[in-house]
């Protein structure tokens, strides 16, 4: 274990964290609000700690792949602490356990909440609390890869695949930093598109950066304690388009960026997502269509919510808790499946379902025809041994922590729906739940030691688990010390 190279990345991520912390400083000089001060202080303490952990850079740059994991799970960890601080701070948060829940939420895309009254919140906390949500969709350490030359040749793949969302991560060109470069210049041209469209649509400047943040990194974050129900049915229309871009697998837009549209169409798992989506929205459509004065309007509210649960956003325009079980049912379910693998959604991800299913099929056929091989393809390609084994051990990986979390929040005595849904929409990144953690409500009754379960959920959901399991087990650290 290189401990040195740990300690030196870690220091640039509080490095990386004092810059970030410069724009809600800034909206704070703008609207002459005090509160900024507390980003200057958090400023200047992760810009301290960060010069003198990278103050000399170690002899031994090598990364391996037990490096890279743990440095992107100590990561997120250090730079939920450090985030949480301004809350803390100021008493805007006055509990560092919430403060430390909703940064955590901000930064693994969750978008559950403790606040009960978001809206009392100074601007600077709230846009800070949605650009948190940017920062970790894409990912910082991404970011960084893009930015700095750190342990150089093949040895960034390490970082990059224990970030990355979904069952396999590949390089869109050769060298890891240029894939970088190109995922970040594409999440920043659809995000600067959406804050564009929102703009001629009528909604205010700082309204528009909150929300746009929100859906490019699919976290939920939003500036009205009724989230997104008080805005015109266009600007939520809008919202919707550009959640389910952003649940679907960056490759695609390389792909047409390249000029390779064919490629890009006859993605499997794209295909697969938007018919998911396309069926969801037909069938809570049809079934809640006796809610509403319209057909139309049904089926906006439904593709709404079909869009912010699959892509794990956790916008809201209604209380769907109080809509018919079958869509409620249907919720639940998108929920667990999640976006494609290599956006900036959570969840299962598509193409596991779809590895799953072929698995499935090739069982069957294995039972009447005993003889024949049959290989597995995704994409056109053949699913090596190694993709399949890690979607298998996710699999499980995914059902023992969800069993071991959903039997600890229930010691909070709250019924069955409310601490499934609260587990789910935790672990798999999503925000609201059902009953007690609704769209509605808030996360603030349940007990510190729920909430701690949660960010863990919170923090395992977005880094496909495998990280933050490995920073509790003997065999990663024996050799360091």
């Amino acid at each position: 274990m290189n401990i040195a190279i740990i300690r030196y990345f870690l220091g640039w991520i509080l490095n990386v964290e004092a810059v970030l912390m410069t724009l809600p400083l800034i909206t704070a000089l703008v609207y002459g609000e005090q509160s900024g001060i507390y980003f200057l202080i958090t400023l200047a303490i992760c810009g301290g700690l960060g010069f003198l952990a990278t103050f000399r850079k170690p002899k031994k740059t090598v990364f391996y792949a037990k490096e890279g994991f743990v440095c992107v799970a100590l990561s997120w960890i250090v730079l939920s602490i450090f985030g949480a601080l301004p809350f803390y701070l100021s008493q805007e948060i006055p509990c560092f356990e919430d403060a430390l829940f909703e940064v955590i939420s901000g930064f693994t895309t969750t978008g559950s909440s403790i606040l009960t009254d978001v809206e009392a919140l100074s601007r600077c906390m709230l846009l800070w609390r949605s650009f948190t949500h940017w920062v970790g969709g894409m990912g910082v350490i991404v970011f960084m890869l893009a930015v700095l030359p750190l342990a150089g040749g093949g040895y960034n793949m390490h970082i990059m695949r224990a970030e990355s969302p979904g069952p396999s991560v590949g390089k869109l060109v050769p060298k890891v930093r240029q894939t970088a470069k190109i995922l970040y210049l594409l999440y920043f041209g659809i995000t600067l598109a959406q804050i564009l469209c929102l703009l001629l649509s009528g909604m205010p400047i700082f309204h528009t950066l909150c929300l746009s943040f929100g859906t490019a990194g699919t976290g939920g974050f939003g500036v009205l304690n009724d989230s997104i129900a008080s805005y015109t049915y266009l600007q939520q229309a809008i919202i919707t388009v550009f959640m389910i871009l952003f649940g679907v697998n960056f490759n695609v837009y390389y792909l047409f960026l390249i000029r390779k549209p064919k490629d890009a169409l006859c993605c499997e798992e794209a295909r697969a997502y938007l018919g998911i989506i396309l069926a969801s929205t037909l069938l809570i459509g049809w079934n809640i269509r006796h809610l509403f004065p319209s057909l139309g309007l049904a089926f906006h509210h439904a593709a709404f919510q079909v869009g912010t649960i699959i892509t794990t956003t956790g916008f809201a325009t209604m209380d769907f808790d109080q809509w018919p079980e079958l869509s409620k049912t249907i919720l639940v379910l998108l929920m667990f499946c999640g976006a494609c693998a290599g956006s900036t959604g959570g969840g299962m991800k598509v193409s596991r379902i779809l590895i799953a299913v072929k698995q499935v099929k090739k069982e069957l056929g294995n039972l009447l025809h005993p003889q024949s091989i049959k290989i597995l393809r995704l994409e056109g390609k053949k699913l090596e041994h190694n993709v399949i084994r890690s979607a298998n051990g996710y699999f499980l990986a995914y059902a023992l922590i969800f069993t071991a979390s959903l039997l600890l929040v229930s010691l909070d005595n709250f019924d069955f729906t409310t601490n499934f849904t609260a587990v789910a929409a935790t672990f798999n990144n999503i925000g609201p739940g059902l009953a007690k953690v609704g769209p509605t409500c808030n996360w603030s009754e349940f007990s510190p030691f729920s909430k701690y379960i949660f960010m863990f959920d919170m923090l395992a959901g977005r880094l496909e688990i495998f990280p933050m399991l490995l920073l509790f087990s003997p065999g990663t650290w024996k050799k360091g010390f």
